[in-house]
């Protein structure tokens, strides 16, 4: 009997399937613009609410209302945009989750234990974090949740800054635990942040979430179909008490994004190729606009690291997410043998799970709700997140740029494309028709070299010549 072979060592946070590689590069690109944009809108909000001549302004604007009254939705602007945008950006994270689960690289159980378990890592160590500093203060409980989230453009945005050529297998792996603790802090809205529930208005969003699905199965197609009915799913989801944006992310993940034959594209990807521009460009800074807008000064910004709450929210930033994230990475690959790519070192998981701590959209939304009854207190803890935020950025900055040399090389190496088929050549290693192109690249390269050298030599020859020809015609006696 044949003695059991020894199983491989999976890699961790390896080489991306060349299908999976090109998803992430067109969604990291859109949400790097759409992060700039961020950036932009957090920086404006700032200023409007900051400056004295237009302070009021922002003040009015933010809870100026409108909507029809008779069917619950009379609110402010500020209101409109964490409810209404933020469920474009749920929808996109739910359709995200899904292709990641069911036709991406995280199919495999094993590969998707990995980004998971580190995700649900840095939501835990956050919120205990947040938990300890504000038991030990003598502080509220009720903001355990704001630093669990991370925001994943205002990430990449910085990665534009700074100009780091991070590998695609770390910045696939930031973007799925973004998306992953996404999912779970709209749980944790669902869950821990409705007050009350109108049954009526919560089966009306149940039978309409329903009909999505039906209408999806049945190959139904057309925008005028579907935006209708999720503005009605949305309206009636927001009425129930339930966060609205949970109905963003159940029709997401309604979507079906596996590819049937004749398809080059399955529904979820398209809609998620026309939705993702609106997310990122529009919805995110505009929510972003009106939520950013705290009022900044040095004795405030003294409360954010002297307040029990506030504090807790910056050490579960800064601090937390590096260390469960870092630690739950660490942990799955000790116990499923799974080896980290010889092409990476673990400072670079460590870079990754400091960049983690920027927790904008989501955590400002999670302050909003935690301390709805408080005013004060909520714009403590929305200047406590742009602070910790702004403080795991510094860090991650440091850390990555120790190793930018190295990320370079690497992202050099996986956009090669020497023989211009539109295929990095990382991915054509196995083929033998790119082998065969390449030796013929290279033939015709060594010919060009070989008849430039031979000019090269015959000119030299005839310089020679003319040189000693030319001495022996002036003169009878040696040159």
């Amino acid at each position: 009997m044949a003695a059991p072979r020894p199983s491989t060592p999976r890699s961790a946070l390896g080489r991306l399937s060349l299908p999976e590689r090109n998803f992430v590069a067109e969604a990291l690109r859109t949400e790097t613009v759409g992060g700039v944009l961020l950036l932009i809108a957090a920086v404006a909000a700032l200023i409007w609410a900051n400056v004295p001549a237009l302070h009021d302004s922002y003040e009015s604007v933010s809870h100026f209302h409108l909507g029809p009254a008779a069917l619950g939705l009379h609110l402010s602007v500020a209101h409109w945009a964490a409810d209404g945008l933020l469920a474009v950006f749920f929808f996109v994270a739910g359709i995200e989750l899904k292709r990641e689960f069911v036709a991406g690289d995280l199919r495999d159980p094993k590969a998707a234990a990995l980004p998971v378990v580190a995700a649900l890592c840095g939501m835990a160590v956050p919120a205990l974090v947040y938990t300890l500093t504000s038991v030990t203060g003598g502080g509220s409980l009720q903001g355990w949740a704001v630093p669990t989230a991370t925001d994943i453009a205002f990430a990449l945005a910085v990665l534009a800054v700074i100009g780091t050529a991070l590998p695609s297998a770390l910045r696939a792996f930031l973007l799925t635990l973004a998306v992953v603790d996404d999912l779970f802090a709209i749980l944790i809205i669902a869950i821990f942040f409705t007050a009350r529930i109108d049954y009526a208005a919560l089966a009306g969003a149940v039978v309409g979430l329903v009909v999505f699905w039906v209408l999806l199965r049945r190959g139904v197609r057309g925008w005028y179909v579907y935006v209708p009915l999720a503005l009605v799913i949305w309206g009636l989801m927001y009425n129930s008490g339930v966060h609205a944006t949970i109905a963003g992310v159940a029709m997401g993940l309604m979507l079906r994004c596996t590819t049937r034959e004749g398809e080059t594209q399955s529904p979820g990807e398209h809609v998620e190729h026309l939705v993702r521009p609106l997310s990122a460009g529009l919805a995110v800074p505009l929510f972003a606009l009106f939520s950013a807008g705290v009022a900044i000064s040095g004795g405030a910004l003294g409360d954010v690291f002297t307040r029990p709450e506030t504090l807790g929210v910056v050490l579960g930033l800064v601090v937390g997410k590096a260390a469960g994230i870092f630690g739950g990475t660490w942990l799955t690959a000790r116990f499923t043998r799974a080896s980290l790519s010889e092409d990476l070192a673990w400072p670079d998981v460590f870079a990754v799970a400091s960049l983690a701590g920027i927790g904008f959209t989501v955590s400002l939304l999670i302050g909003e709700l935690a301390f709805d009854g408080d005013p004060v207190l909520t714009d403590e803890v929305k200047a406590a997140v742009l602070t910790g935020s702004l403080v795991a950025a510094l860090c991650a900055t440091v850390l990555l740029k120790l190793r930018n040399a190295r990320y370079r090389r690497m992202y050099e190496d996986e956009e090669r494309d020497e023989d211009l088929d539109g295929i990095p050549d990382i991915y054509e290693q196995d083929d033998p028709a790119y082998h065969l192109r390449m030796a013929e690249l290279h033939d015709r390269k060594a010919a060009e070299h070989r008849a430039i050298a031979a000019a090269q030599a015959a000119e030299q020859g005839r310089g020679r010549a003319e040189v000693a020809g030319g001495a022996g015609e002036d003169h009878d006696g040696p040159a």
